[in-house]
């Protein structure tokens, strides 16, 4: 297999193809005078198994420009096959109309992606909300695959939390506390969120129970973290619950505003998130997770 990153997947490209052995194909990119890209897959494929390494966040618009005319020039060159691992999968956020006039844009996307050429489409952590799972967006083979036991295991490892216990801030979040327990051989709980803008969320312990967070070190385990309110929120009732130190971990540390020294003034002791959105606090590489899935092996 022929290991290729696009501009935003050239570091987890060069990982990747480490893990696996596997050779590091080349791309040339260039811009017109007018703002266009132009690329040229710089390798000779036909006939191989290709990987394309792209993640969307931070200049959606560009980067997914970018991954159509890199497909089509894949495509020219007959490969046998393309797999493509999107580690942040832009605009799967807005997942239904929750509005008249709206678009919807995680299917639009999805059909745009799969649509380009690829054999089968690799997400880490996607934010499927009112969506089941990939399968009812794409036509393709689509595996959305997990980054959280590496994150639980560096939280659990780095800051040696004491008598922890995972907790999960909304209820989407349940699949990725109860995985991150799991990991580091403890217990989670779920809470309950109700959003009333972007930036303004209220969190409550769900079903109304306590949560046995007293003299207990608590991991927050989610899988994006823009702003920072719903960790802050979540942070605070736990502490109230009387959890003694707490710790934060996320896939996709976008990190919008002030969301960083936000989730740190208000007492959170360490945030721990991964490239997949590279930043200050991408302490953890998807590249394992990636090079498992090439190989087969998830």
């Amino acid at each position: 297999m022929i290991i290729f990153g696009g501009s935003a997947g050239e570091a987890l490209a060069v990982r990747v193809s480490l893990l696996m052995g596997a050779k590091l194909g080349k791309i040339k990119r260039q811009r017109f005078p007018d703002g266009e890209q132009y690329m040229k897959i710089e390798e000779d494929i036909k006939g191989q198994d290709v990987a394309f390494i792209h993640p969307t966040g931070g200049r959606p618009d560009e980067l997914i420009m970018e991954y159509l005319l890199t497909m089509d020039a894949m495509k020219s060159a007959n490969p046998k096959s393309i797999s493509v691992v999107i580690p942040y999968l832009a605009y799967a956020r807005q997942d239904a109309r929750f509005h008249p006039g709206e678009p919807l844009s995680f299917h639009l996307v999805a059909k745009l992606l799969e649509g380009a050429g690829a054999s089968k489409i690799y997400t880490i952590d996607v934010h499927l909300q009112r969506v089941p799972s990939l399968k009812e967006v794409f036509k393709i083979p689509a595996f959305n695959l997990t980054a959280v036991p590496y994150i639980a295991e560096y939280i659990n490892r780095v800051f040696a939390p004491k008598n922890a216990i995972v907790i999960g801030p909304d209820d989407e979040s349940e699949q990725w506390a109860k995985v991150a327990a799991a990991k580091i051989k403890t217990d989670y709980a779920v809470l309950s969120k109700t959003r009333f803008s972007s930036t303004e969320v209220k969190v409550k312990v769900k079903g109304g129970q306590g949560v046995n967070v007293k003299g207990r070190d608590a991991i927050i385990i989610d899988d994006i973290i823009s702003t920072g309110n719903t960790i802050v929120e979540a942070a605070n009732l736990v502490r109230k619950e009387g959890a003694r130190k707490i710790y934060v971990g996320c896939t996709h540390p976008v990190l919008s505003l002030n969301a960083l020294p936000l989730m740190y003034s208000n007492g959170i002791e360490g945030v721990v998130g991964t490239d997949t959105f590279p930043g200050p606090i991408s302490f953890v590489s998807v590249a394992p997770v990636i090079a498992e899935a090439l190989k087969g092996k998830k």
